[in-house]
């Protein structure tokens, strides 16, 4: 059995890294936090070099996600233990995976559940296969399939023909590639937590758009998708955005 456990945290938020360092030292002495990353490019290097028995990866980040970090590691055989917001976004990704996740705001309790489970997993030398298994799933979530309250009832669209979806007055128009759009009465905001849409991006507060299907940047702030959509992108997402395309 290993007795000294080196782990990672991998967190763009300062307080939530230190709070989680905090809590591993304190219930699990033999875990040694050897890095906190609030760059996720920055903990590929690491984890690339260095090898860790256990990260913690926060799922929803700028530039880099949780699932965008696993798919740049060369040899993933390390535990998981991904953290994120949203219970529904962690279920959705990891349930058949077999790999740990905790919710924020982390429970205590929860938290040493995950890691008992990480520390049995790791002795029995599982995680290269569960890993793999995970970046699978992703890649196939492409052509997933996910379910839309509409006006009418429901609509089941597969997530490769949504070119983008736009929020309007509470509502959100999903522009498809293969028929008429589609008005939703989910928020905008509900879309952005759906795992199976980990390839589209937040570019502005009223536009979510399918990477796959983006044609052109421009320079005054706009992006051109495949269907000549000029869509808006906020100030404030653009350095975020270019480093999220040259990452791709």
């Amino acid at each position: 059995m290993k007795t000294k456990i080196n782990a990672i945290i991998i967190d763009d938020e300062k307080n939530a890294l230190e709070s989680l360092a905090l809590k591993i030292t304190k219930y699990f002495p033999q875990i040694t936090v050897t890095h906190k990353f609030q760059s996720p490019q920055k903990a590929v290097q690491e984890i690339n070099q260095n090898h860790p028995d256990l990260v913690f990866i926060d799922i929803e980040m700028p530039i880099l996600s949780g699932f965008d970090v696993l798919s740049k590691i060369e040899n993933p055989n390390f535990e998981i233990i991904f953290v994120t917001a949203y219970n529904q976004y962690a279920i959705e990704a990891i349930k058949h995976c077999a790999i740990g996740y905790i919710i924020k705001p982390i429970d205590n309790d929860e938290l040493q559940l995950a890691i008992g489970n990480a520390l049995k997993n790791i002795n029995q030398k599982s995680a290269l296969e569960k890993n793999r298994l995970l970046l699978q799933n992703l890649v196939n979530n492409g052509n997933s399939t996910i379910v839309i309250p509409t006006q009418k009832g429901l609509s089941l669209i597969k997530t490769a023909d949504i070119i983008r979806f736009e929020g309007i007055d509470g509502y959100t128009q999903i522009i498809l590639g293969n028929s008429k759009p589609i008005l939703s009465s989910y928020s905008i905001g509900k879309f952005c937590k759906i795992a199976s849409l980990h390839h589209f991006y937040l570019v502005h507060k009223s536009h979510f758009i399918n990477l796959n299907y983006m044609n052109e940047y421009l320079n005054e702030g706009y992006i051109i998708m495949t269907n000549n959509d000029k869509v808006p992108i906020a100030k404030a997402k653009r350095t975020s955005f270019l480093e999220k395309i040259k990452n791709i």
